[in-house]
């Protein structure tokens, strides 16, 4: 699908770069979701560091995963170029 994400890059302070398979890039603070449920384990760069893609979503060892319509909304994008 259009929003599958690409690549994922963790960044300093619990920021990822996202590059969806549709060319758009951005970033997404997880900042906001580090006191919640499972995403506290995210609070561990080193945890935070083990992000990954898989079948299209981002996740971590432990299960947590971004929905696409999260993704979607919180994504910050890099270049109005992107936009179109």
């Amino acid at each position: 699908m259009h929003w599958d994400v690409q690549t994922v890059t963790p960044l300093s302070d619990f920021v990822l770069r996202i590059v969806r398979v549709d060319g758009l890039e951005g970033m997404f603070d997880m900042k906001p979701y580090l006191d919640r449920g499972s995403f506290r384990e995210l609070k561990d760069p080193a945890y935070f560091k083990q992000v990954h893609v898989l079948y299209g979503a981002i996740t971590w060892p432990n299960g947590q995963d971004i929905a696409p319509e999260t993704l979607e909304a919180g994504l910050q994008l890099q270049s109005a170029r992107n936009q179109a």
